[in-house]
This record gives C-alpha cells, structure tokens and sequence, in this order.
C-alpha cells in the first residue's frame, strides 16, 4: 500500500539546519514537498534560493518549484549570520551550481496560489523569519482558512533567546512579520492553530559527532568520519557518499561555531525538529498558548510571550511544543536520510 501523502510547502532561509530540514523531507516517504519558498536571513535571500536548488539537484529531485521572496525584512534593515552559517549558508559545503532556473512567482504569490488551488490540504513549515508568510497574508487574508495548519520554528519562552537575551534569531530579524502572522492565524479551531517549536525545545535536539557517524554508517558509506574539537578548523569530508560528504562538511562548520560559543562541540537541529513535527506532531508534547509579538520594547524587541492562563483574556492561538524526546527524533533521522542518501550516485 501507498503511504499517504502529506503536502508540504517550505518557507526557509537556507542555513545549514534548513538543508537538514529539506533534505529530512525529501527522505520522508510520505512528505510531498509542494514547493520552497525563500526568504532572507541566515544568508540573502538569493543565496537561499541557489542553495535550495542546488540541494534538490545533488539529491536528483527536479519538478519542486523554488521561488525567491523577501530580499528584506518588513520594516528593519537586512541582517544576515554568516558567522553561524558560513559564507554561503551551507558551512564549509560546496555544492555544485545548479541548473534549474527559479520560479518566475514571488514566493507570497506562492504561498496564495497552492493554498487556493489545495484548500484545507497544505501544511507550511516556515524555519526562517516570516517575511515571506506575512505578505501573502496580507494579500490574502483569508489564507489562514485555506491552509491544513503551519509549523514555525521560532520564539523562545521560558527560555533565553539567541540572538538577544530575550529573542530568538527568525523572530529578531523580522518581529513585525511574526506578528502579522500570529495575529492572523488567531481564532482557528484547535486542530488547525499554529504549532510553534521554540528555542526551548529544539536546543535540547543536538546532534554529536556520533550521529554523523551513525548516519554515515546508515549510508554505507566510508570511511565512518566523527568530527572532532581537535580537528583543525575547515577540515573536509573524504567519506564516499556525495549527500553524507556535503553534510558533514555542512555540520562541521556548525560543530566548530557551537564550541567556539562555549556551547559544546555540537549543533541544535532546530529546523530537521520543526520539519519532522510538520510531518508528525506527536514527536512534540503540544501547549496550547496565547503567543504575542513584542515590537516596542527598548530591551525585549523581537520576545516571543507565551499567556499559558488566560490572564489578556484572548483566546489560544498556538500549540507550543513544550517537550521531545530528542532521540527517537535523531533515529528518525538517521533512518531516513541513511536510506536516502544509499540511493544517490557518486559523484
């Protein structure tokens, strides 16, 4: 029997996490990823679109549309993290130059035209700033209604942020558009309300060394590499296998700027969670919560706040998942990109 499909449009700001995101999905028997809508942040945005398409084109996928959005946010300056990310968002990974052209649609027109044509089917999954959500929503308005739900990977609550004390980075950058989109998908019915994979949840999914080798393993292919602290910075794969090379040497550069932030030699997977809860949400114990935006304050620009109680006297808006187990989510993973990555050729 076919597994049954579960049509995904990506909203991304390729990013190391994001490619781990993307290439998750394209793993996952039943996602069918509709199309990949790019905004600036980690890196511009013309750089996520080329990354996009040259992920796609390493792991042989042709037919999934990838149309450029938001060059910038609503209202404040660009600001982009190469530093996280490396200088083209895929950390010391060098993908070939893809062939395949960009959609000639802007990516809120997307957003719009798959909604309408698939009313009630799709579900978003947005791992980066908003931007490109907050303007089809503003062109129409009733997109909420259209859309099966969406997935944020965003905010932080009971939590520190990322990017300052109190804000997370796809929050920081564009605060306006978060709240543009929180504000427009209050009042839908419990099962369709946003499910938001903060901060607090997705920096207790971190991936070790350990599971890169796994996943080599899972991927035949060699030599089983684990990246190390004692490595010296910017050393490259030599493990056979083109999508395991490539991610290593994506994960590595993630490795390196964690511990060089005193956080380990590790990195949080971020968006391969929130990609994973798009396609199954009990991987994530769910919250129901009021989720605010605030835009003013001197010192909290950009905090995502939680009302857990009812005291603004709004009704919920969001399911916030609360809680993971990071493990059965990293056996998943391995499980699948493994098997994927065995179907693509040397290169």
């Amino acid at each position: 029997m076919s597994t049954p499909k579960i049509p995904i449009l990506m909203d991304v700001d390729t990013g190391i996490d994001d490619s781990l995101a993307l290439i998750y999905l394209l793993a996952s028997e039943e996602a069918e990823i509709l199309g990949i809508s790019c905004t600036a942040g980690n890196v511009p945005a013309r750089q996520v679109a080329a990354n996009n398409l040259a992920w796609l084109e390493l792991c042989g996928r042709s037919g999934i549309e990838v149309a450029l959005g938001a060059e910038v946010p609503l209202l404040t300056p660009l600001r982009t993290t190469e530093e996280t990310h490396g200088p083209q968002g895929i950390g010391y990974a060098e993908l070939p130059e893809p062939r395949a052209e960009l959609s000639p649609r802007h990516a809120a027109q997307l957003w719009i035209d798959l909604a309408r044509e698939r009313p009630g089917e799709i579900t978003g999954l947005v791992t980066g700033p908003l931007t490109n959500l907050a303007l089809a929503v503003k062109l129409e308005p009733e997109l909420p209604q259209l859309l099966k739900r969406i997935v944020v990977m965003g905010g932080a609550f009971n939590y520190p942020g990322n990017t300052t004390p109190s804000s997370e980075w796809n929050v920081a950058v564009d605060p306006e558009s978060a709240k543009v989109v929180f504000d427009a998908f209050s009042g839908l019915p419990a099962n369709r309300q946003p499910i938001i994979c903060p901060l607090d949840v997705t920096e207790t999914v971190v991936m070790t060394p350990e599971h890169l080798a796994r996943l080599a393993e899972a991927a035949d292919s060699s030599p089983i590499e684990r990246p190390s602290s004692t490595d010296s910075h910017g050393l490259r794969s030599q493990t056979s296998n083109p999508l395991v090379r490539h991610l290593v040497d994506a994960v590595r550069f993630y490795f390196e700027f964690h511990f060089d932030h005193k956080q380990g030699y590790i990195s949080h997977m971020h968006d391969p969670f929130a990609a994973a809860v798009a396609l199954d949400s009990s991987l994530a114990v769910l919250r129901p919560a009021t989720v605010d935006v605030e835009l003013a304050g001197t010192l909290t620009r950009g905090a995502t706040i939680a009302d857990w109680h009812g005291l603004w006297g709004r009704e919920a808006n969001a399911l916030v998942a609360v809680q993971t187990n990071p493990e059965e989510f990293f056996e998943q993973l391995i499980e699948r990109v493994g098997a994927f990555a065995r179907t693509i050729p040397g290169i």
